[in-house]
């Protein structure tokens, strides 16, 4: 896969009307400090998504259709985003209406900040996309941050406390590493989607 064109479908939150097509849909998820914007703009080779010096900028779920083909959701980032308790809530109702409910998503992208490894909310995440039967793609954000030794190490602990098949890919958006395993990634996601519609 190889994103060509990217739009900007609308922001939604309560009762906001949402993208009717039934495209497959692939959330991303994380911490309010994981990089997600950055990421969604280095994926996508233009700035679009809106980075901010502090987290928890993102507010609503983003809807970003791709190649005409799938949607990106970029969802509300958890953690200790500096909002009202109002809104939080808010944001934990629709993020698990979302991830639990919605028939067009075909998996979650979720970012882990790979100095840190798995936090509690991360494994809340994860426990809920189980429950869920959701699949999912672990990803480890600011991969250049590390040296190379903790980089493979923190990708091994990953995958044994998660149980996955295979490592996680270590991205970085100022050194372009991971970006081929990441779209390779949602390419089977979203491949994996429409066979299931099919019946296959």
């Amino acid at each position: 896969m190889e994103i060509r064109t990217v739009e900007f479908r609308g922001a939604a939150l309560g009762k906001a009307p949402r993208p009717g097509e039934w495209f497959p849909h692939v959330a991303v998820a994380g911490r309010s400090n994981v990089g997600k914007s950055s990421l969604l703009n280095w994926l996508w080779r233009r700035r679009l998504a809106r980075v901010a010096k502090a987290p928890g900028k993102t507010r609503t779920l983003n809807y970003y259709l791709v190649n005409g083909s799938f949607y990106l959701v970029d969802l509300p980032g958890y953690g200790y985003a500096s909002v009202g308790k109002k809104l939080r809530e808010q944001w934990g109702r629709e993020l698990s209406a979302y991830l639990t409910g919605e028939p067009r998503l075909a998996g979650v992208l979720c970012l882990v900040d790979i100095r840190h490894g798995l936090t509690a909310l991360d494994r809340e995440l994860q426990a809920l996309l189980d429950s869920a039967d959701r699949r999912r793609l672990v990803v480890l954000t600011k991969a250049d941050k590390v040296g190379r030794g903790a980089r493979e190490k923190m990708r091994f602990q990953v995958q044994r406390e998660l149980g996955l098949a295979t490592p996680p890919p270590a991205v970085s958006v100022k050194t372009g590493e991971g970006r081929k395993d990441l779209l390779r990634g949602m390419n089977e996601l979203i491949e994996s989607w429409k066979r299931r519609q099919r019946g296959e």
